[in-house]
């Protein structure tokens, strides 16, 4: 198995270095690694440069940037990470070379960086809801045959939910592949907004985009622009 790694960035240069580096010494020479920023005005693609296989750049727009990403990869499978996952361990990449001839796509557990006492149920909560309901969201490392990913479109381009969104349509044909080895999930927009108010906000987000709300506007409600 071929893994292409696609990762969409703005403005991650705090924590890119040390993710970028440990991703490379665990992945398998025949191993991509794809960085698409969106116009960052730090040093992430600088950084990117130096440890990635190939660096894109296009418009901001998390959608847009791993559709860009894919269309560019080689791999079996495409794994999508977010460039503030902490660090990527050897487990997580044996996990994927295990996994079945016949598995399609899937997500791994997370846990929430961060010493809040809540955070840990939270991300334990987050596990079994996507357990529950087959959906994923990107902090859960989404990993897809590159073959079906074509053939679905890509991710929806809207500026939020798109992990949703196209969990959907793979729950439509297969329940996902759900792996044990825990991703870190960063905790910071819980902590500065507070634990509470964050996950209120987001579950209501959730609910509204089920009713059918424009991404749009939930993405002005959640980043406030």
């Amino acid at each position: 198995m071929k893994l292409s790694v696609v990762m969409p960035v703005l403005n991650e240069s705090a924590c890119l270095e040390s993710l970028l580096e440990g991703l490379r010494k665990r992945l398998g020479d025949g191993d991509e690694i794809i960085v698409v920023d969106g116009c960052s005005t730090d040093d992430s693609a600088l950084i990117a440069g130096r440890h990635a296989d190939l660096v894109l750049h296009c418009d901001r727009g998390r959608a847009r940037q791993m559709n860009l990403g894919a269309e560019r990869a080689s791999g079996d499978f495409l794994w999508f990470l977010h460039a503030d996952c902490g660090r990527v361990l050897s487990g997580h990449v044996r996990a994927l070379r295990t996994l079945a001839d016949d598995a399609l796509w899937g997500r791994f557990d997370v846990r929430l960086s961060g010493e809040h006492p809540m955070l840990f149920l939270i991300g334990h909560a987050m596990n079994l809801r996507s357990r529950w309901t087959g959906i994923a969201t990107g902090d859960q490392g989404i990993f897809i045959r590159r073959d079906l990913f074509q053939e679905l479109g890509g991710f929806p381009e809207q500026p939020l939910m798109e992990d949703i969104a196209l969990s959907r349509r793979l729950c439509a044909r297969t329940p996902p592949v759900c792996l044990r080895p825990r991703l870190v999930a960063d905790s910071r927009r819980w902590e500065s907004r507070g634990v509470w108010r964050t996950t209120l906000l987001m579950w209501q987000l959730r609910w509204r985009y089920w009713r059918g709300e424009d991404p749009a506007r939930l993405h002005r409600d959640y980043y406030g622009s």
